[in-house]
């Protein structure tokens, strides 16, 4: 009778039991638009965090107000993905959150003791590390931001070339319209381009001037997107969108656990994907040692 007792509690516990640090908590995920990478993320985090999540995304709630909806809801955390969702959202200071894909966050979440997350952001270290695998003999570096949004990615280049013993020519901009005589300046002064995630910068305007400009000069641009390959970058280092989920998973599983969010420092990206084309390195004259670029995505 007791073996029969155990075995059925034993069948209890497997079957039945929902984690104590799940029960009575819910996770409210907030993203700004449906699209692949941003659900990509969601996987990740969901195979890390199981706790129970329901889905809001603001593209598709038109006039519907989201604060409402997130104090109707109550949520025990708030995953925010995509910058406008936490744009959204960040005045919220009563419910911890956790962000991922947002290019600048320190613009948005300064405030907030509530707020932490991954930053969509690869080390600078580790990019300069890549770009130089790619075109070894850069001596100088060019690049525009920004201070009010991309201030603290550039200061980390900065220290990443000085470290590495690379010129960085760092101009600092505060509008668009600046950007194409920023660009010019550097003519004749550097033999690469590190372009920066910030919409100041970098419109479709200073975009197709930057590019002309890399070809007119044989100068590089090592970007942040595949998007801009298309354009005639010629590397670019992307985040992955699963593995930022999971990171994300991991912050909620220690907010669960009771660690406060203002105790969880915001960290980098830890992985990254790399895609070079081929054929801008064609252009440019640039060999580029396939080898030494385990996984890496050639555009040919």
């Amino acid at each position: 009778m007791k073996n029969n007792k155990l075995i059925i509690t034993v069948l209890l516990a497997v079957f039945c039991h929902v984690p104590a640090i799940f029960a009575g908590n819910k996770i409210l995920s907030i993203q700004s638009i449906d699209i692949a990478p941003y659900d990509e993320a969601l996987r990740g985090f969901q195979g890390v965090c199981d706790a129970p999540i329901d889905k809001l995304v603001i593209s598709k709630m038109q006039n519907e107000d989201i604060i409402k909806e997130i104090r109707k809801q109550s949520p025990s955390i708030i995953l925010s993905i995509g910058l406008d969702a936490l744009e959204k959202i960040k005045d919220i200071n009563d419910i911890p959150i956790v962000y991922l894909m947002v290019p600048n966050p320190q613009s948005v979440s300064a405030k907030g003791m509530n707020i932490t997350g991954i930053r969509m952001n690869i080390p600078q270290e580790e990019q300069l590390s890549i770009f130089l695998k790619a075109v070894p003999s850069i001596k100088s570096i060019g690049l525009l931001y920004n201070p009010e949004r991309t201030g603290y990615i550039a200061q980390k280049a900065v220290d990443a070339c000085k470290k590495a013993g690379i010129n960085l020519i760092a101009k600092e901009i505060h509008d668009s319209r600046e950007a194409p005589s920023a660009v010019k300046s550097l003519e004749g002064k550097i033999d690469g381009f590190w372009m920066l995630p910030d919409i100041t910068v970098f419109t479709s305007e200073t975009i197709e001037y930057l590019f002309l400009f890399s070809m007119e000069n044989r100068v590089p641009i090592f970007t942040f997107s595949d998007i801009y390959l298309e354009s005639g970058a010629l590397i670019s280092i992307g985040v992955n969108p699963f593995d930022m989920g999971s990171q994300a998973g991991e912050m909620a599983l220690e907010i669960l656990s009771g660690k406060s969010a203002a105790d969880i420092q915001p960290v980098d990206a830890r992985k990254e994907g790399i895609s070079i084309n081929l054929k801008v390195s064609g252009k440019l004259g640039i060999d580029i040692d396939e080898t030494v670029f385990n996984g890496a995505k050639f555009l040919k």
